[in-house]
């Protein structure tokens, strides 16, 4: 009951002399509840009535807002909002991988300031952003619009419920919108006042997998469920009142801790517990909220996207093919990837990949060579087949082979025709005019961890570090032959096709180098143990390893696990985290250095023989 008197005082407040009908049409309320609410305000003497109006049932009588009135809205207040930016934006790639979702355009207008403006308008000026992915580009708000930033560490591994949880010092004890970045709004539905917490919704007509709400007469939300028919739908901003973060942020920091949680978004708190919250439905009017699923939606409203994103992938693939943006369809990514990020697109009935360098990949890739490898393999017929690569920046599209399959690490069918087709390109005897030069590389991602703020990160990397120089110095004194090598002989970029013909995919840290080197990457690329390594060793020499071959794989083992490690702490050291992979290849570097060492020590030791003649002497 008060919170429908507070909507009815914040509406004559915001349009003073509104009228009865207006207040039903505004409220989504009957002219019966509005008549009961009004009588109810003029009996608190929240209300009076305009000047030349004398009958308060009467359906066209002006009200005004008392001094009482305005002192009851007063709790209701708006104190500030919390927009969520952190999420990457999967569906809209490639847009995505260089700007994020909420700062695209929409109409000439980026979707977040549209939503800061309509805000600023109710006179709601405490506005948090809470930032993840290239939260760099959030930080002119601060000068434009002086909103404040805040960071979840925790935004690439986890969902909304992490989000609010880092944001619940924002929430504790005040009124607050919480909104999506973006969604795009076409009438500004903020005030200055909310009445009780809500959740903007739309209707759905037909089959929806959107998150369908229950409500009761009074518009209280009795049960949320994921899908469903012709049903009203969560769709667009969230209120919260301090009363209702009350109740609700100790529920949202229990299932924070849960285990098994980490994928759930905030709303799950909200399902799970809709029986004690108290949130109404805000119903909307079609074409009023709008959350663009893909950038095809956006290019049906959006006429701009159908010939320019302002996105350098989709303008190159454009430019390639020579066709207008509006034929490249079917997108999707395929990764945001350790050193590249990759989309999937359809155009003239075929499928295609577009390859996007990462941010510094520049200095960790000589693209020059990468194409150069590309033109000495290409009579081998081996590798993917390559539309359009640029040497000096690396964008890269290739065809998309329909039905392919990546190799399965556990699978000795696919490891063996794998290492087979890896053997038979090392002894091709084709050539290029570079090295892949272990130690040189480590040297270099060694100065580049030194450089940066984090330094060094293992405590005993000195130690391990020697290790490593003595095995290096133990195999450049061997002076082993070199073949054009792969390097980067992972699982993953070792293709089968439909016809059952193998690929190899992926060229950009090929070199001249041991081949035996790509036995190793295999290896560790492929978390294999002892069993799993010596298997692989087999597959690849048609027999058993001898002893000098599995002490050279054994190295390489150890030195990848080191070079990857140092990769992964300089990636660490830009804003870039890929979980348990600097531990997993640290660990390679020190077991297989000392498997190295156990195997060197049992090839040089005397035979038992010797070792009793020994005695003897």
């Amino acid at each position: 009951m008060m919170n429908r008197i507070g909507l009815i005082c914040r509406y004559i407040q915001e349009h003073p002399c509104c009228t009865q009908r207006e207040l039903a049409a505004k409220l989504d309320l009957s002219l019966g509840t509005i008549n009961t609410l009004l009588k109810e305000c003029s009996k608190q003497q929240f209300i009076s009535q305009g000047k030349n109006h004398s009958d308060l049932s009467a359906a066209s009588c002006a009200y005004e807002l008392t001094p009482l009135g305005k002192a009851f809205l007063d709790q209701f207040r708006v104190d500030g909002a919390l927009i969520i930016a952190a999420g990457f934006g999967s569906r809209f790639v490639p847009l995505t991988f260089e700007m994020p979702k909420g700062l695209l355009e929409v109409f000439g207008e980026r979707m977040v300031e549209r939503q800061i403006k309509q805000l600023h308008q109710a006179g709601i000026t405490d506005i948090t952003i809470m930032v993840g992915y290239l939260k760099e580009k959030f930080e002119y708000l601060i000068d434009s619009y002086g909103v404040n930033l805040i960071y979840n560490p925790e935004y690439s591994c986890k969902n909304t419920l992490a989000t609010l949880y880092r944001a619940q010092k924002i929430l504790q004890g005040r009124n607050m919108y919480v909104l999506s970045s973006d969604n795009w709004l076409r009438e500004n539905m903020f005030h200055s006042w909310e009445c009780g917490a809500w959740y903007s919704s739309v209707y759905q007509e037909g089959s929806t997998s959107e998150w369908v709400l229950s409500y009761n007469k009074k518009k209280r939300i009795t049960h949320i469920s994921i899908g469903g028919h012709d049903s009203w739908v969560m769709y667009g901003p969230v209120y919260f009142s301090k009363e209702f973060s009350q109740e609700f942020l100790p529920l949202l920091i229990e299932a924070y801790q849960t285990p098994g949680t980490e994928q759930f978004y905030w709303e799950h708190v909200l399902m799970n517990h809709i029986d004690k919250l108290e949130m109404d439905i805000n119903r909307q009017p079609a074409n009023q909220v709008y959350e663009f699923e893909n950038l095809e939606e956006l290019r049906l409203f959006d006429p701009k996207y159908q010939t320019h994103s302002d996105s350098k992938a989709m303008e190159l693939v454009s430019r390639v093919f020579q066709v207008p943006e509006g034929e490249i369809h079917d997108i999707r990514c395929l990764k945001s990837g350790m050193t590249n990020n990759s989309f999937l697109f359809q155009l003239k009935g075929r499928h295609y990949i577009c390859r996007i360098p990462g941010a510094g990949t520049e200095l960790l890739i000589n693209r020059q060579q990468e194409a150069s490898v590309y033109e000495a393999v290409e009579p081998l017929g081996i590798t993917e087949h390559v539309v359009y690569l640029d040497k000096a920046t690396g964008y890269k599209i290739a065809e998309y082979y329909e039905g392919s399959r990546n190799a399965q690490a556990d699978s000795l069918q696919d490891m063996t025709a794998c290492m087979q087709l890896l053997r038979c390109f090392h002894q091709s005897g084709i050539s290029v005019a570079h090295e892949f030069n272990i130690r040189e590389r480590i040297d270099f991602y060694e100065n580049l961890c030194r450089s940066s703020q984090n330094g060094m990160r293992f405590e005993d990397y000195a130690q391990v570090r020697e290790w490593m120089d003595e095995m290096l110095l133990q195999l450049e004194q061997q002076n082993r032959p070199k073949t054009l090598s792969h390097i980067d002989s992972n699982v993953d970029n070792f293709l089968f096709l439909p016809d059952g013909s193998v690929r190899l995919i992926d060229w950009e840290y090929a070199g001249m180098c041991d081949p035996l080197i790509d036995l190793g990457m295999c290896a560790i690329y492929s978390y294999y143990n002892d069993e799993e390594t010596e298997q692989l060793m087999e597959c690849y020499f048609g027999r058993p390893a001898t002893k000098d071959e599995r002490l050279i794989v054994y190295a390489y083992m150890a030195l990848g696990g080191f070079l990857w490690a140092l990769w992964a702490v300089y990636k660490s050291a830009q804003g870039e985290e890929f979980g348990d992979y600097t531990l997993i290849m640290y660990r390679y570097a020190k077991r297989y250095y000392k498997k190295y060492v156990s195997a060197r020590a049992d090839m040089t030791s005397p035979s038992p023989k010797d070792n009793n003649n020994f005695k003897k002497m």
